[in-house]
């Protein structure tokens, strides 16, 4: 984006004249020592994300009874960066995740998890032997562990003490039985939290089992063995949604440890990544093994200063923000294509990515810290499209284009690039692929929505506002991968289409706004009211009217310049949310502002583009402070953790930069929470934050020592590796 402003060289020559004594080198006094002897994975409580929001302070409104509000939605079970396997405790199925904080019986333990309410396939509880159905014991929060790699609990009425560990396919069980006689295991494949269209289980044996579990045509095959004799296996209609398997083991003092294998391939699969990843060790060395591999990606952000507690939101963030995609392949390379054709390639193959959520921040920061997979997940994406012909994509958008884009202007290269470019040329030109209306939006530069009497928040439409905002976005990000490929053609054409965004923008009442398929704007017209897709996705007209992430300037100029921008944002700060506004995954507002969803979570960083960047901080200091591990416990969010995008925003924020334009190879410095930021790249040198002062106002950014006039840094510097220093006032 590249954006200078005006003013602040200006700032830069005072501060220059501030700092002209260490022009020529940098001093490193008063710079406190990152704290290098504690485990990081010591402050990531996994909790914080599984506890209802209830406040209706919090949430902006009082939900009607019985409503679960839309926030947090993640698991605390364990689970390697994005592995296969999410180990995790279920307390209800249809739910989230499978696990809400405010229950107090545990009716599984499942292997597969995101968040989204789907998934939590394979469960198994043990059970005592007097157990009927159906099987769900209490257990209490204080008898209850969780930490990266594992999870421990006690099942209060079948006196069973259970401790979890995992692999990236496979997962590892302890079971001590107070009550040594009848012990079973429930393998509950008729549930998960998709409907199951069949299941199956086999016993091999003595002590080993297989099967799989059937979600639509996708089956998800196991192989397990216990380290205790079966005595006999009791089905309860088997195949049928609803049904069971209870495994009998032979009575005995010793825990039970159960090792399970999954595979997206086979039951024999299963088995050899079972063999390969965990044979015979015991759960203790599993679990050391699994700290050990999160602890090294930790590291890969050190920070000093800071509260405990920010310390704690920090890493459970940066935790939470590697546990998807998840990985498909299997430890032999094979993987299940979309075709269905068991195959096997160069490439791990991975699950497409929460694309809409995630592209904003999440996928930038698993570009920087973990390229092989980013790589990975992009030639996944690739084969996957080779099937349908258009890069496949996530719930709305196109946020393919911003992810490729911005991955390979990073310098990831481990994917075809030809191919990728090819397949998101398709989506932006061809009818029938990934964007829904693209011939309407190429004839008209907007996409139109139908005429509504008295539309409500579940009114069905095109969300054509929200689809040609993120369009004309998807159209810049692949316009920057057309000019790498020399395709000038393509480059000025689809530069061109992301101007789009203005044809959206009503300036008679200065919102972005919908239209009708004649032209005329949609009437009536209320900014404060929010729908699921009628003109906007999951949105009100405040919240999508800032999103233009790639022509801030250009959104300033038609709101009138800088003093009229920073007017209607402080507008959307400060106008109340109306409590009469009831979406359910729309909550935790600041004004008209609402950090519980995605669409505007680029708007906290636009004072900048008025030159206020101290507004913009006290909005992002206000969030990180009063937004994240809220409530009784401290340990619910304002929103959906959207596999990792909220908690990637605090990790971003909290370290002083921001991808604003992912697709653009820079980050928006910001003024972190910590006294310093020591961050490495895969591949890359050291880069070190520091800030000069406790204050929050920001004055002044020198890199390698040198005053620079803009905002921003560029990703190279995190290559290379340096210092960037970030001069703040009172």
């Amino acid at each position: 984006m590249k954006i200078l402003l005006k003013s602040w060289i200006i700032l830069s020559c005072v501060a220059l004249l501030c700092w002209n004594c260490k022009d020529k080198e940098d001093t490193q006094e008063n710079i406190p020592d990152l704290k290098s002897d504690a485990a990081l994975t010591s402050y990531v409580n996994p909790f914080i994300g599984t506890a209802p929001l209830t406040d209706p302070e919090q949430i902006g409104y009082t939900p009607p009874e019985n409503w679960r509000v839309w926030a947090g939605l993640v698991y605390p079970g364990s689970s390697l960066p994005n592995a296969m396997v999410q180990l995790s405790p279920v307390t209800r199925y249809g739910s989230g995740a499978g696990y809400e904080y405010e229950d107090d019986e545990i009716i599984g333990f499942a292997h597969t998890n995101k968040g989204h309410w789907n998934l939590c396939n394979i469960p198994v509880l043990p059970v005592s032997g007097k157990a009927t159905h159906p099987f769900r014991s209490s257990f209490d929060h204080q008898e209850e562990k969780a930490s990266p790699a594992y999870y421990e609990v006690l099942l209060k009425d079948y006196g069973v003490h259970v401790r979890l560990s995992s692999t990236l396919r496979c997962g590892i069980h302890e079971y001590t039985f107070k009550d040594t006689t009848g012990r079973k295991v429930l393998f509950d494949l008729g549930s998960a939290n998709n409907r199951v269209s069949d299941w199956k289980l086999t016993r091999i044996g003595d002590n080993r089992i297989e099967g799989f579990q059937q979600i639509g045509q996708e089956n998800i095959y196991f192989s397990a063995r216990f380290d205790t004799p079966v005595e006999n296996i009791e089905k309860k209609d088997e195949g049928k949604s609803g049904g069971y398997a209870l495994v009998k083991l032979k009575d005995g003092t010793e825990p039970v440890i159960l090792r399970i294998g999954l595979s997206f391939v086979s039951t024999i699969n299963a088995d050899e990544n079972l063999e390969k990843e965990i044979g015979g060790r015991d759960l203790d060395e599993v679990h050391e093994k699994g700290a050990g591999i999160w602890e090294k990606l930790l590291t890969a952000i050190r920070v000093s200063g800071g509260t405990e507690r920010e310390k704690e939101l920090f890493y459970t963030s940066l935790y939470r923000a590697f546990l998807w995609p998840a990985l498909r392949s299997d430890n032999n390379g094979e993987f299940t294509d979309e075709a269905g054709t068991r195959r096997k390639e160069e490439f791990n193959y991975y699950t497409i990515p929460s694309l809409w959520d995630t592209y904003r921040n999440k996928l930038v920061l698993l570009t920087m810290l973990s390229p092989e997979v980013t790589g990975d997940v992009i030639a996944s994406l690739i084969d996957r499209g080779q099937v349908s012909g258009f890069m496949p994509t996530f719930f709305h958008g196109d946020h393919a284009a911003p992810f490729v884009t911005g991955a390979y202007l990073r310098g990831i290269r481990n994917f075809d690039i030809a191919n990728a470019y090819k397949l998101l040329l398709n989506n932006a030109y061809k009818e029938g692929g990934t964007r829904p209306f693209i011939s309407e939006y190429i004839r008209k530069g907007y996409i139109s929505d139908p005429a509504v009497a008295d539309p409500h928040v579940e009114s069905k439409g095109k969300a054509g506002v929200s689809k040609t905002l993120e369009y004309a976005y998807d159209d810049y990000a692949l316009a920057q991968l057309a000019k790498e490929m020399e395709d000038t053609d393509r480059y000025k054409d689809l530069f061109k289409r992301s101007g789009n965004y203005a044809n959206v923008f009503d300036p008679t009442v200065n919102f972005m706004r919908g239209r009708l398929e004649n032209g005329q704007w949609i009437t009536p017209f209320n900014p404060q009211y929010p729908y699921y897709e009628y003109m906007f996705r999951e949105a009100n007209a405040w919240q999508v009217s800032f999103y233009v992430p790639h022509d801030m300037p250009g959104l300033v100029e038609r709101y009138g310049g800088e003093e009229n921008f920073e007017h209607k944002l402080d507008s959307l700060f400060t106008t109340p949310w109306n409590p009469q506004y009831i979406a359910r995954n729309v909550s935790g507002f600041i004004g008209q502002y609402c950090h519980g969803n995605q669409p505007d979570h680029e708007a906290p960083f636009a004072y900048y583009f008025a030159d206020k960047p101290y507004k913009s901080q006290k909005v992002i200091d206000n969030i990180l402070e009063n937004y994240y591990g809220v409530g009784e416990d401290g340990l619910a969010l304002v929103g959906m953790d959207d596999a990792g995008e909220m908690s990637s925003w605090y990790v971003f924020a909290a370290m002083g930069i921001y991808p604003l334009s992912p697709a653009d190879p820079e980050y928006l410095v910001t003024v972190p929470v910590f006294d310093r930021v020591e961050l490495q790249v895969k591949g890359g040198q050291k880069v070190s934050l520091t800030k000069t002062s406790e204050g929050r106002k920001l004055r002044g950014i020198r890199v390698n020592g040198k005053i620079i006039n803009s905002f921003f840094v560029p990703h190279e510097l995190f290559i290379q590796g340096g210092r960037i220093e970030i001069q703040t006032a009172e």
